[in-house]
């Protein structure tokens, strides 16, 4: 077991954990919602430090990130674990394994063995992803460190319940996050995944002011979080941000404790697009949806298709330095 980062000490043995908004109160022998960060003897540690139970060289729009670097490599890893606990959670055998099955299953592997890893694939970034990254804090800043004095970026894929002292910890070496918005609802998220609203729309603020390029990613569930009058607020937030901010709006398929709900109407989808694209925003994608027209990039300006997508894979990238070679409109994202 690894000390944790980010906690407190406070009276007779306890601590408070600060990585996460649940800001979790540890008793002495107990454990934190994430089920991977352990109370013993008054002081916090990281159960998933060397525990990474899956590892990949993925595309980087599976994430998906269309903004950044497309057509490039990203290595991919997790450990067990997450802080929420989404009913209808895709990757529910490893994010809910500590909770759920009561043991930390997963290989032994350096921050230093990730990053070689990755050079040794020709990744051009490292993702922490398919659980929460935050819950495996500890070794994704270190990993983190190390592939940026090797010329790597790092991009998290997230619910966005870290704290803000995490999200400082990580400035200067997270260069993009796709963040999970799972609804616009405080209730949603109360009911459906065991948190709160407001700290994600925090985390989605804060990591905006700090230049971390950021995509949104929201899953249509059919009578949960897919009104217009909720849709509407969603994108219009998304709005407040940053026009350039690219929305993702997934369709669902039932899964974990959520089989009971038919996936996303494909018409659910578009009419979401209209009012991302009604709201203001520049660039909205559909997707779980291979072949559909909603993965293509077109310049916002022009309307001219810059990059065309089936599924993961690019097709072409008409871009020219991040430019429209049509009417040459900067197109914000990370391409070099």
């Amino acid at each position: 077991m690894k000390e944790a980062l980010l906690y407190e000490k406070i009276s007779d043995n306890k601590v408070i954990c600060n990585l996460c908004n649940h800001n979790c109160h540890i008793p002495d022998n107990s454990k934190g919602i994430c089920g991977v960060r352990e109370n013993k003897g008054g002081v916090l540690y990281t159960l998933v430090y060397d525990r990474v139970i899956t590892r990949h060289l993925d595309p980087i729009e599976k994430k998906p990130l269309f903004h950044f670097l497309p057509g490039s490599g990203s290595y991919s890893i997790a450990t067990p674990g997450c802080n929420l606990r989404c009913s209808f959670c895709q990757n529910s055998d490893i994010s809910q394994m500590p909770v759920n099955s009561k043991v930390l299953s997963g290989e032994r592997i350096s921050p230093e063995d990730i990053v070689n890893e990755a050079l040794k694939i020709n990744a051009e970034t490292i993702a922490y992803t398919y659980t929460e990254p935050t819950i495996f804090f500890e070794l994704a800043k270190e990993t983190a460190v190390i592939a940026t004095s090797k010329g790597l970026k790092n991009v998290f894929i997230t619910n966005g319940y870290m704290t803000e002292k995490c999200l400082d910890e990580l400035s200067g070496y997270l260069n993009g996050a796709n963040i999970d918005l799972k609804a616009f609802s405080d209730d949603f998220y109360r009911k459906q995944c065991g948190a709160r609203l407001e700290p994600v729309l925090n985390t989605i603020k804060r990591m905006a002011k700090m230049g971390i390029w950021i995509e949104i990613t929201t899953l249509l569930i059919p009578g949960l979080n897919d009104s217009e009058e909720e849709l509407t607020k969603l994108a219009e937030f998304i709005k407040a941000q940053n026009a350039d901010i690219p929305w993702h709006i997934s369709k669902f398929h039932p899964s974990y404790r959520m089989n009971n709900i038919p996936p996303t109407p494909y018409d659910t989808l578009v009419r979401a697009k209209q009012i991302g694209y009604s709201a203001g925003l520049r660039y909205v994608y559909t997707g779980n949806m291979p072949g559909d027209e909603g993965e293509k990039t077109c310049c916002h300006n022009c309307g001219n298709l810059l990059i065309d997508r089936y599924g993961f894979t690019v097709n072409f990238n008409n871009m020219k330095n991040g430019h429209c070679p049509r009417c040459k409109s900067y197109i914000p994202g990370v391409w070099d």
